[in-house]
């Protein structure tokens, strides 16, 4: 008997729209439909995420093998070593009140530090002068082993959920089939990321372009906490404050000028003053709070896209870093030099701030993927402590992790037979309770805008002017819907901005032909003829 065929018919426009579907959802490398891209699963929606979370570890560990080898962000830097100087308190109080970190606890205590300075989105060659956050990645070779401290020089980030950075950087690195940047891609996925316009009106601001590596701040940017001997935990963010250097910063208009002369200028600025002996220095201040949910406050105070306001959380200065002596070699030390914001020692720890997280697990995985398996065995990485692990393997190994004394026959514990042995106790363990349903959803107090505004009425005029004219110039390339959700954001953190702004694309819009249509158009009429060789 022959094979019975039955056809269900689908009418033209559903199977269309079937089809539209199928092109069109989003989906992981296995097929499987994504139905919620913004948030991680979370024990509440503020608590800490969970190993499950496949489609975001799918995404991550991508998007961290991306690039080979250069660093798919922060892949521009400069780096020096120096050394970190303790105060021994936090403002007038020991600073053992609030942590039991060993590094920190003495007056005059001297740590070596290792420090990469880098631009965020564009690449290993590309000009310090353009408009981007900067990297301000810290290791510390601490008696405990290494701690990284990795932040920006902004104290804010774009997005808050870690699902979203591989998104994020998408959507400002060039476009995939041009290999141009583009603005309308940028101000595309920020227009639909409202908790941006906070870090958008620094970044377009004089803040956007430092001077130099040496004239800026840092900061962690995340939420961390800090453990005290008792276990208490108190939530902390830290802050790199220039000392005798200052901080300065540059408009576009400067900014062109010098990289017209000197794309180069921020890595030769930090060379040459350390060649010469004005060594820079930056004080680490912290602000501190109470680890609960403080309901007081019209922000989440783990949402890395606010601000601590300082007049009711007060930077407590804890030491001073210097920076004295330039690498032997660029690749070697400054190119090599990974960090990972999971690089805590004892007294230090991680808050749930979801970004943190998720940033946590993506920075060692990339360096794992783009210096090797064993990348904390180059002498860069490596601790200036005593190692021993019963790890081994892998490329590129160039010594086994073994503590002196130790049975080679033994590489696992618990052994009776004269293998490692775990560490004493230093401090109770902190222990923080939850209680809450696993689940995807943001935080409840987003407050997208107010900060936003209270920084726009903050700056000084000729930073608000300038701020609006790079907007203006940024948006003017954008599509009508894009621009008009720009403008509702700066309306909603403040009316004076927002309207500036929408006043600036008008008279653009009169104005016409855009920047970039005008460059392309000039090296055309412009360039010189010249006869075949």
């Amino acid at each position: 008997m022959g094979n019975i065929t039955t056809e269900v018919y689908i009418p033209l426009e559903r199977s269309l729209a079937l089809e539209h579907d199928s092109n069109q959802t989003l989906t992981t490398r296995q097929g499987h439909p994504v139905t919620d891209n913004q948030n991680i699963r979370t024990v509440g929606n503020r608590g800490p995420s969970t190993l499950e979370n496949y489609h975001f570890i799918e995404k991550i560990t991508h998007f961290d093998r991306e690039r080979v080898p250069e660093r798919v962000v922060h892949a521009r830097g400069a780096g020096a070593h120096g050394s970190f100087e303790a105060y021994g308190k936090a403002g007038d109080e020991p600073v053992s009140k609030y942590t039991r970190a060993k590094l920190l606890q003495e007056a005059g205590k001297q740590t070596p530090v290792f420090v990469r300075f880098s631009t965020v989105i564009h690449g290993g060659h590309s000009p310090e002068t353009l408009r981007d956050p900067r990297g301000f990645a810290v290791k510390f070779y601490t008696e405990d082993g290494n701690w990284d401290m990795v932040g920006n020089n902004l104290k804010i980030f774009f997005i808050r959920d870690p699902l979203k950075f591989p998104d994020m950087v998408h959507a400002f690195k060039p476009d995939p089939l041009t290999n141009v940047q583009d603005m309308q891609r940028f101000f595309d996925f920020v227009s639909l990321t409202p908790e941006a316009t906070h870090m958008i009106t620094f970044l377009f601001s004089p803040w956007g372009i430092p001077a130099n590596y040496r004239q800026m701040q840092g900061s962690g940017v995340n939420t961390y906490k800090w453990v005290n001997a008792a276990g208490e935990a108190m939530l902390v963010k830290y802050h790199w404050e220039p000392q005798k250097q200052g901080i300065k910063n540059l408009l576009q208009s400067e900014a062109s000028e010098i990289q017209a002369m000197n794309f180069n200028h921020a890595t030769l600025d930090l060379y040459q003053a350390i060649e010469a002996g004005d060594y820079p220095e930056w004080e680490l201040c912290v602000q501190l709070m109470t680890d609960d949910e403080h309901p007081e406050l019209d922000f989440d105070p783990l949402d890395p896209t606010k601000l601590w306001p300082p007049e009711q959380f007060p930077f407590l200065p804890i030491g001073k870093m210097t920076l004295n002596r330039n690498p032997e070699d660029y690749y070697t030390e400054v190119e090599q030099a990974s960090f990972g914001t999971g690089v805590l020692v004892d007294g230090l720890d991680f808050s749930d701030d979801k970004l943190l997280q998720g940033r946590t697990f993506s920075y060692s995985d990339t360096q794992r993927h783009r210096v090797g398996t064993n990348y904390l065995q180059l002498p860069i990485n490596a601790p200036k402590t005593h190692v021993a692990t019963n790890q081994s393997g892998g490329q590129m190994q160039y010594r086994a992790d073994r503590a002196s004394g130790q049975n080679p026959h033994v590489n696992y514990e618990p052994s009776s037979m004269g293998g490692l042995q775990e560490a004493a106790k230093s401090g109770k363990d902190h222990e923080p309770h939850y209680d809450a349903k696993l689940t995807r959803h943001k935080i409840d107090r987003t407050n997208d805008f107010k900060q936003a505004g209270d920084t726009f009425r903050a700056f000084e005029s000729w930073e608000q002017d300038e701020l609006v004219n790079n907007l203006v110039g940024a948006l003017s390339g954008c599509k009508e819907d894009i621009r008009s959700r720009m403008v509702g954001y700066f309306t909603e953190a403040d009316a004076d901005y927002g309207r500036r702004v929408a006043e600036g694309l008008k008279q653009a819009d009169r104005d016409r032909p855009s920047m970039a249509e005008q460059a392309v158009d000039k090296a055309k009429r412009e360039g010189h003829g010249a006869d075949p060789y």
